[in-house]
């Protein structure tokens, strides 16, 4: 086995560097914003220290790896985040939500399988995200209602958008980047629909498995958060004697320093604030929030009496809540929430809701006894919140938050038709080649304002740093792979290890180790870094170089087997409870079912042998 000689200094410091970018791209400690912007500052400044001539004589400007924030692929991305975003603020898509949700009272099996369907079907043409946002609630409904796990619905479902996803040129930005690197390149614009007859195949296929075999593969999951923490209730210890004469801060060191006191109350009704110097006299009352059993506990070490307004509390008169309500808060891509903490947006006072607990994939981070305000939110996360039911239904209603309490109809306006045909007439120019999708999605984006679909916060709230920077990144890493050599070296050195295997063979090959990249790092930078190596072994093997590029665009959607492969993984992990190795053994075998069944039709279909 002969490989290529060794390539000149610039090449290798460019396979280095993505070798360095899909470890950086894998490290969940990192912010995947942070690892983008490393590696568009490596490039930049590597090439302006040392300047680079391609073979052609072209001088490589360093400059030009910024060409990615007007590239118009990533003008298309941002452009459908925003108006997806208009469909899920409008409630364009809450009447299909209703309609799904009154199913599930005739047949559950046949609503199962109409929901992984229709979870398909939409995110061929919207992001993903906001087609899990709208079905998440309404099968945490149905479980809550039927008394039955959510553990056998939510996975397949969101894995039913990923399959549906990959099978138009719109599904998901992976496709988006693909077919604009491809172009790029110099190969001939591949269309909306080009690639979907073997998508539709596939997904019809891994839609069946995810029916009938996936929740059979699942145990029983309960979600960690869902009331199984002690709710939270205001009270007033009433300090006795024993416990007077002593500073709050003396008070609070008894009790462990877990006690919290929002203000004290003198026995004349007036309110001090609650300093650490603060001396405590007999009478005074200090409000306290906590638990039922904290509470008591700190009744026990104060010697003081625990009231809630002017009734004792005890056996007779325990504590009660019922307009008290507890619901989980998920965090998604352009919450609020996301990348900030709880006291920097003054969560309690604006949304007037007590944040008891948060979950990270799949455990419970903090606690009421920590610091939870403290906590930088990340997407994905679930809050455990509890507050009057009026407050839980507006803060659904309102639409910023993705609540999970399924209690309250999902969000509906009048301008919710407007959004659905603005977003039809985006698709629909794009599909028929009147306009490239970059600006059939700009002229909606500017519609939805112009109607009234959406405000500037909105439209700014749905573009994601995370999504911009890694599309930079990946493109800058794309077009410095390609131009140093290092994409033709690869695709040598892929073509020598499968010598003597056939076309349909290395393509398979090729898509398989593209499953396995986007299940450990980005599925964005596997794309783009894939594109231009899949175009030099189609150039090498003189053949055709789409049905490698479609390969390549097919094996980066493949994002199943781990939870950080996919945004839309993390949101479905957490709500339904799932553990790492629940991805595993749902989401291996679907790698297998879609791969091996794309390498038997792409062959079929693009005629190599």
């Amino acid at each position: 086995m002969n490989f290529p000689p060794m390539p000149e200094p610039h090449t290798l410091a460019m396979l280095a560097l993505v070798v360095v970018a899909l470890i950086l791209f894998s490290r969940e400690k990192i912010a995947i914003e942070t690892s983008s912007l490393f590696v568009l500052v490596l490039l930049i400044t590597g090439f302006t220290v040392f300047p680079y001539t391609t073979a052609q004589g072209e001088h490589l400007e360093a400059v030009d790896f910024f060409s990615g924030f007007g590239h118009e692929a990533l003008v298309a991305v941002c452009a459908l985040m925003i108006a997806g975003n208009g469909l899920v603020r409008t409630g364009a898509l809450e009447p299909l939500g209703r309609n799904l949700a009154n199913l599930w009272k005739l047949s559950p099996a046949l609503s199962m399988l109409l929901t992984l369907v229709v979870g398909a079907f939409l995110s061929a043409f919207v992001n993903n995200v906001p087609i899990v946002i709208l079905l998440l609630p309404i099968l945490i409904s149905v479980s809550l209602r039927n008394g039955t796990s959510s553990t056998g619905m939510l996975m397949p479902m969101g894995f039913a958008t990923l399959v549906g996803g990959m099978s138009t040129s719109i599904g998901t930005s992976t496709n988006l980047l693909v077919v604009s690197v491809a172009s790029d390149m110099g190969m001939q614009k591949i269309q909306m629909f080009d690639f979907f007859i073997p998508a539709a195949i596939v997904a019809s296929i891994a839609i069946m498995y995810l029916w009938l075999i996936a929740p059979l593969l699942l145990p029983t999951r309960q979600p960690v958060l869902t009331d199984t923490s002690p709710r939270i209730f205001s009270a007033q210890l009433a300090i006795l004697e024993e416990g007077s004469d002593k500073t709050l801060a003396e008070l609070i060191s008894a009790t462990g320093g877990v006690m919290e006191v929002s203000r004290i109350m003198r026995d004349n009704g007036t309110f001090i604030m609650p300093l650490p110097d603060a001396l405590i006299k007999a009478g005074d009352k200090l409000l306290v929030k906590d638990t039922p059993d904290n509470l008591k506990e700190f009744e026990s070490v104060l010697g003081a009496t625990l009231y809630v307004g002017d009734t004792k509390l005890d056996e007779e008169h325990p504590l009660s809540g019922e307009d008290q309500q507890i619901a989980e808060i998920i965090v998604v891509e352009g919450s609020p929430l996301q990348d900030t903490t709880l006291r920097q947006i003054n969560f309690a006072d604006r949304y007037q809701l007590l944040v008891l607990a948060i979950s990270r994939k799949g455990s419970t981070l903090e606690t009421l006894r920590k610091k939870i305000e403290h906590v930088r939110l990340r997407t994905g996360d679930i809050l455990l919140v509890q507050g009057r039911d009026k407050e839980i239904a507006e803060t659904k209603r309102a639409g910023e938050l993705l609540v999970l309490d399924a209690t309250t109809d999902l969000p509906h306006t009048d301008k919710s038709l407007t959004a659905l045909l603005i977003m039809a007439g985006i698709v629909v120019v794009a599909a028929f080649g009147l306009a490239p999708i970059a600006i059939s999605a700009v002229c909606g984006v500017l519609l939805m304002l112009i109607t009234g679909c959406l405000t500037w916060r909105h439209a700014s709230m749905a573009l994601s740093t995370q999504v911009i920077l890694i599309v930079v990144a990946s493109l800058a890493l794309g077009s410095a792979l390609l131009k140093t050599g290092g994409a033709e070296y690869l695709a040598q050195v892929f073509v020598i290890i499968t010598t003597g295997a056939s076309p349909a063979i290395i393509l398979s090959g090729l898509m398989l180790l593209m499953a396995i990249l986007t299940n450990i790092v980005s599925n964005n930078a596997a794309a783009v870094i894939g594109t231009p190596i899949a175009i030099s072994i189609a150039q090498q093997l003189q053949l055709n170089p789409e049905p490698f590029v479609i390969a390549v665009l097919f094996g980066a959607n493949m994002s199943y087997a781990t939870p950080m492969a996919y945004k839309t993984n993390l949101l479905v992990m957490n709500a339904g409870g799932y553990t790492f190795m629940d991805f595993v053994r749902v989401g291996v075998p679907l790698t297998l079912i879609v791969w091996l069944s794309l390498s038997f039709l792409l062959p079929v279909i693009y005629t190599l042998s």
